[in-house]
């Protein structure tokens, strides 16, 4: 008699490894198959043909992997193990849209508690309990028979023998087909379950060691500040705002049909901020996106295992004051040479609760922080980093306080598909309008200060809010919507900042200056000088505009 789901009669190892397969290549990738269902080539009979190929194909290469990789010894704990990559995965990817590359691990690999407690909803508790907790409780209780390793081994790397060859005549059979598939739908590449996220696990790790041990190579050694150190307190200061998943489609400055930066936009008028509307993220999260804004490597090089100081060690060489104040997952390894302090961890009443605190509490801490700097540098300039958490989700309502939330009713749930797109966008709009806030107060305490000062906000990538059904961000770049890239740029000047750059102001930068010029003149002209080892191109590396030339 054959055994059943609940018989206790000892399963041969390969008849339990045949069932493991055909879990994963159906239920566990369920995302997979629904988004090919829903696809304009799968419908007819030759698609249904196609995506019966394509579900034979991944049971062949299911089996094939498993008959290769999964022994006794270890028979349990890897399909357990198996069973809870597929269900998380299974779940972001549909909940979300998301898929898994290596820099989604990365993002995974770095995620702290808040950001981690934010994904924490009842939806994920269902997937586990209905994609690991029965199926694994099921797994594990089940006997296996005691079949010797000299008579397994032949047979099972028999059955990977024959799953690689089914596997060879249906990926030759449908190999056009697939192709096509492939080429015009290349997510699809990323949502094979559980395999993919395995080899995004190997190349992050593998990528990690190997950028590991490089030895850190120096940059702008020769960097020399423009100011003397005589005037102690009277040097520049600059304030760059690195903004947080905030995308240039809800930013009022914009041209969006709500005004979410009333403030911001009350300066432009008066003349005193230019906006900049055509400026493109160097990634799609942060793990790539801020290590890449401070980096003369650009986008093209993200990837690269040398290790190089950044934009900040450069001005540090020149004798600047460099600070880095981060309220978010921290700097991704750009400040460790430099003074820094995490603020989301502090405790101020009317700033702080639930375990992270709001964007204001940078500035709250500026002032003290800045006293700590050397005086001779800061004689010379300051240059201050501000990292928001900005718009960062799925917890937008979290990102403001509750005297910030003009747009009313608000999504509050993690799970975003839950609410309606009018409480989704009110939610992620509030973010934006307190970001407007917390800018325009930067400003205010920047005209107090004594000596030239200026404020650059630009933020480190985009977000989607349900559009083409994608929510959160880290998309690969090469095929991300434009909403996880076209970010807000906005740059503000004082009076005696504008005096000492000799730039024309307003309409003269926006329409004769690129983003990348305006930071060059800010920090080569301004600040630094003599860069014989680097030309300083943050922005330029940073941005493109949308002809697709580097701008």
């Amino acid at each position: 008699m054959p055994p059943t789901l609940t018989a206790r009669r000892p399963w041969h190892p390969l008849a339990l490894l045949g069932l493991l397969a055909l879990w994963l290549a159906t239920l566990g990738n369920l995302p997979l198959w629904l988004t090919v269902w829903q696809l304009p080539e799968t419908h007819g009979a030759h698609a249904v043909l196609m995506f019966i190929g394509l579900g034979l194909l991944l049971l062949a290469f299911s089996l094939l992997a498993l008959a290769l990789l999964v022994w006794p010894r270890w028979f349990k704990p890897a399909g357990l193990l198996l069973l809870l990559i597929s269900a998380a995965s299974s779940y972001f990817m549909h909940a979300y849209g998301v898929v898994i590359d290596s820099t989604m691990i990365g993002n995974v690999a770095h995620t702290n508690v808040r950001e981690a407690r934010d994904l924490l909803s009842g939806d994920l508790l269902l997937a586990l309990v209905l994609g690991v907790l029965l199926p694994g409780l099921w797994w594990w209780r089940q006997p296996l028979q005691a079949v010797p390793l000299r008579r397994l081994m032949p047979r099972q790397l028999g059955l990977a023998a024959l799953a690689l060859l089914v596997t060879a005549m249906l990926g030759w059979a449908s190999f056009q087909d697939l192709a096509s598939l492939m080429r015009n739908h290349r997510s699809l590449r990323y949502m094979v379950n559980p395999y993919n996220t395995l080899y995004a696990l190997g190349r992050h790790a593998l990528g990690r060691a190997a950028h590991a041990q490089q030895p850190l190579q120096p940059l702008g050694e020769d960097a020399v500040a423009t100011t003397a150190a005589t005037d102690l307190g009277q040097g520049p200061l600059l304030l760059v705002v690195v903004g947080e998943t905030a995308r240039a489609a809800n930013f009022g400055l914009g041209g969006y049909a709500r005004d979410t930066t009333p403030r911001l936009r009350e300066l432009q008028q008066r003349g005193e901020l230019v906006y900049f509307p055509q400026v493109h993220s160097c990634g799609t999260n942060t793990d790539v996106s801020v290590p890449c804004m401070f980096s003369h490597l650009g986008r093209a090089g993200v990837d690269r295992s040398e290790r190089y100081e950044n934009l900040l060690d450069v001005l540090q060489h020149a004798g600047l004051a460099v600070l880095w104040l981060d309220n978010q997952s921290g700097c991704k390894g750009v400040c460790d040479r430099v003074p820094h302090m995490d603020t989301s961890s502090l405790t101020l009443p009317d700033l702080c609760e639930g375990g992270e605190c709001y964007d204001e509490v940078m500035l709250r801490e500026l002032p003290a922080r800045l006293a700590a700097l050397d005086p001779v540098r800061r004689a010379r300039g300051t240059v201050v980093v501000l990292h928001q958490m900005g718009s960062h989700g799925p917890a937008y309502a979290r990102r403001t306080p509750a005297a910030h939330k003009p747009y009313q009713p608000e999504c509050v749930s993690v799970a975003l598909q839950d609410c309606s797109p009018e409480q989704l966008v009110n939610a992620y709009d509030n973010t934006v309008r307190y970001t407007d806030h917390v800018l325009a107060e930067a400003v205010g305490w920047l005209r107090a200060q004594a000596g030239p000062t200026a404020l650059l906000y630009v933020s480190d990538h985009g977000e989607s809010l349900g559009e083409k059904g994608l929510y959160l961000h880290g998309m690969p770049y090469s095929f991300a919507p434009q909403e996880q890239t076209h970010v807000p740029m906005a740059l503000w000047l004082s009076p005696a900042m504008r005096t000492r750059l000799g730039l024309d102001w307003a309409q003269g930068i926006a329409a004769h200056m690129s983003p990348s010029d305006v930071w060059e003149r800010l920090l080569v002209s301004g600040l630094a000088r003599d860069l014989q080892q680097m030309r300083i191109e943050f922005l330029r590396r940073l941005m493109r505009s949308k002809a697709g030339k580097d701008d």
